[in-house]
């Protein structure tokens, strides 16, 4: 499905909706701008409401196999978050596969599975303890990646935005509130190519688990709600061509499915 779709202009929304979008620190008022500029919206199973989607966190490396194939020592290494803008979203509806386009300039495209939790409220150094009352709900999401490109930018020691920030990098299920969930602490997550199990872990085997992501993103920003974090990959992670369909499952999900073309 287009992910247009999903965009709505913010002059086409109503004033009540609006108010978790805002700019943080600015009262809200009607301004007159010379164009608009969409805002992206993942729908809510179960709602006629969509989530708002205001920035997108990602943890690095939170399975230590998949840190160590990356060339790290997970038992030394501390948390570390980088972010995709939220034009990278692809809504993926469940039990649909759409297609995906290749990226440009890249020769090697790889497929991350994560869990995503969503957050509905804000704030600075949120206690691990309370940190899972932030959560608004969860979904499955891809953090597709220009591997190539991410790890010349690595060698020249540059940033590697250009490998994991460019469009439609964050396919991405619709939302299941937490009261319809419960908290995802453990559970089967794995990717398949074409049929074919690529990753299969556990989520009890992140690093570092939600409740303490969103303690230490808190730490380095304040969080709004409208947030999103993308919780880490397991290992096994490699490259898809054009023509291969990629499958997700989280136990408690409905599966994500994408074509590549």
């Amino acid at each position: 499905m287009d992910r247009r779709h999903f965009f709505q202009s913010s002059a086409l929304v109503s004033t009540g909706a609006l108010v978790g979008c805002v700019t943080p620190g600015v009262a809200q008022q009607t301004v007159k701008t010379p164009f608009t500029v969409p805002q992206v919206y993942v729908p809510i199973v179960g709602s006629d409401e969509k989530f708002p989607v205001r920035r997108i966190y990602c943890i690095g490396r939170n399975y230590a196999a998949h840190a160590r194939e990356m060339g790290s020592d997970p038992t030394r290494e501390p948390p570390f978050f980088f972010q995709k803008p939220t034009d990278a979203i692809q809504y993926v509806a469940a039990g649909t596969t759409p297609d995906h386009a290749y990226p440009p300039l890249t020769k090697n495209y790889h497929y991350e599975a994560e869990l995503v939790a969503v957050l509905n409220k804000g704030g600075r150094n949120i206690p691990v303890e309370k940190a899972l009352e932030w959560v608004y709900g969860y979904t499955l999401g891809l953090d597709m990646t220009r591997r190539d490109l991410q790890r010349a930018m690595g060698d020249e020691k540059k940033p590697w935005e250009i490998g994991k920030s460019f469009d439609q990098s964050a396919p991405i299920g619709a939302i299941h509130k937490v009261a319809q969930t419960g908290h995802f602490t453990q559970g089967a997550i794995w990717l398949k190519v074409n049929g074919q199990i690529k990753q299969n872990a556990n989520l009890n085997q992140m690093i570092w688990s939600v409740a303490e992501q969103i303690s230490k993103l808190s730490q380095a920003f304040e969080l709004f709600p409208g947030d999103i974090i993308y919780s880490g990959t397991p290992e096994n992670v490699g490259p898809v061509v054009r023509g291969d369909v990629i499958e997700m499952h989280i136990d408690g999900l409905p599966n994500l499915s994408v074509k590549i073309v």
